[in-house]
Order: C-alpha cells, then structure tokens, then sequence
C-alpha cells in the first residue's frame, strides 16, 4: 500500500481553515477552486469532478470537529483501495494543514501523488486568499 502525505503551511487560523475543510459541499468554490470544479452531495457521499475530467464518489466517514479532521473514502474501478484524511492543526499564527491518502494498487500512488500535488497548491492559493 502506498501512503502519501501532503502538508502546507497557511496564514489563516485554524478555526477559519476547517470552517472551509469542514463545508464537504464547497469543496469546488471555498476549497479547492480550480483543481476541483464540481462537487455534489449524494445522501451521505460526494460525487467531486476534478479540473482533469476524473470524478470520484467520496464517502465521508468523519468529520471531526474536535481534532478539526475530515476523513473520507473514494471510490474508483481503478482503486482497490483509498482512505485519505484532511487535518487542520495551529502552527504559530496560522495553521497547518496534512493531507494523507492511502492507496491500492500501489502504482496508483504517482497519478494520486500528482493530483494531489495539484490539489494542495489550490489549497494553498485558496486560503492564503482569505488570510
């Protein structure tokens, strides 16, 4: 199994880092504008459309308002496995936030890696945005 982690630091406090992180919704226009272009609640579940045409259906399995974590499962015919999980954490004045997926089958680590690089750069263009 591959684990992958992605970090940044922000200049937006925790508080309103997970007030985005936590709205599962607006994944497309509060947190990830531009790497993520759609996203839709199905029931418990997020169907998102990525900027490179790929959909994923996402299970949210918590959201974690104490330790400020958002766990969530995709679901892929190309993945026999994915969990991943967003956490927000201080850091000085700001905050943190980690990104940890893991996958299966482990050569589906470099196209996650890539997206997820991606991801994290329009994370970071987003919410230093809001600083």
């Amino acid at each position: 199994m591959a684990s992958i982690h992605k970090e940044i630091s922000l200049a937006s406090t925790p508080e309103a880092v997970w007030d985005v992180v936590r709205d599962i919704g607006a994944a497309h226009t509060r947190f990830a504008p531009g790497f993520v272009t759609d996203t839709t609640m199905d029931g418990p579940d997020r169907i998102v459309t990525f900027a490179n045409g790929f959909v994923a259906r996402e299970v949210i399995v918590d959201v974690d308002e104490t330790a400020r974590r958002l766990a969530y499962s995709a679901r892929s015919e190309r993945l026999a496995h994915h969990n991943a999980s967003f956490q927000v954490i201080a850091e000085g004045e700001g905050s943190r936030l980690v990104w940890i997926a893991d996958v299966l089958p482990q050569a589906a680590a470099e196209t996650v890696g890539a997206m997820m690089r991606e991801g994290i750069q329009a994370i970071a263009a987003a919410m230093n945005g809001r600083a």
